[in-house]
């Protein structure tokens, strides 16, 4: 007696979307290694990991080229877009604006309960505060004006403020810097280990959509200068 054969289901298919941010991913803890593991233990029985795309975030909020990649894959393979880290995205009206537009399932390690209702929610949600929050701005500034206030900085006896304003502010940007650095090192490294050259290095990453601390195209110049930014904090550390 031949046995019923037992119908199984095909397993799904993720395109995972991982993030770092030059400011942000030393508070959260949440690297690149704990991100993946994330996502695998959420598709972990569910299915497997068909691509990976991870944004080197620059400074500009919208923008994520490594996010379009990740959508329009996604797409083409009719994959779920399993996004590791949603949390704040959840509030960037522009990034849930493009996330439903795609026309394709969505998935958060971090969210499970996301869905593409849910996302319209919070798109109205982050709307609504984003206006709430530029009103009640321009409002302080209208009173604040109006009691004679002077607003600005272009006033001499602020100049020690102003000194120690782009103090701080330098000290931030060789911190981003140097945050930027540790992200993106292990990409090259990982080309670097192919036996590419500083401009194949440069153009691969380039081709990737990743950019620079500075938000630019990468050149052989810029490549040898993270190289020797990243072997100066690895030799600090030893």
């Amino acid at each position: 007696m031949s046995e019923a054969r037992k119908s199984i289901a095909p397993a799904m298919h993720y395109v995972t979307y991982l993030r770092v941010s030059t400011d942000r991913q030393g508070k959260s803890g949440l690297g690149l290694e704990a991100q993946r593991k994330a996502v695998a233990d959420h598709v972990a029985g569910k299915g497997e990991i068909a691509a990976e795309y991870v944004e080197i975030e620059s400074g500009k909020k919208n923008d994520r080229p490594q996010l379009a990649r990740a959508l329009a894959e996604a797409k083409r393979i009719g994959a779920v877009l399993l996004i590791a880290k949603l949390d704040r995205l959840a509030r960037n009206v522009a990034f849930i604006a493009n996330l439903l537009e795609a026309g394709v399932e969505i998935a958060a390690a971090d969210m499970p309960e996301a869905n593409r209702f849910l996302l319209h929610v919070m798109a109205a949600v982050a709307e609504h505060e984003a206006q709430a929050i530029s009103d009640r701005t321009r409002a302080a500034l209208a009173a604040a004006k109006a009691r004679g206030v002077a607003l600005g900085w272009s006033m001499p006896g602020r100049a020690g403020e102003q000194r120690h304003a782009a103090r701080k502010g330098a000290e931030r940007n060789a911190r981003q810097a140097d945050q930027h650095a540790a992200n993106v090192f292990p990409v090259i490294r990982q080309i670097a280990a192919r036996g590419a050259s500083l401009r194949q290095i440069a153009d691969e990453l380039n081709t990737r959509g990743i950019k620079t601390a500075r938000g630019g195209l990468w050149y052989a110049a810029t490549v040898r200068n993270v190289m020797a930014r990243e072997n100066e904090i690895e030799a600090q550390a030893a």
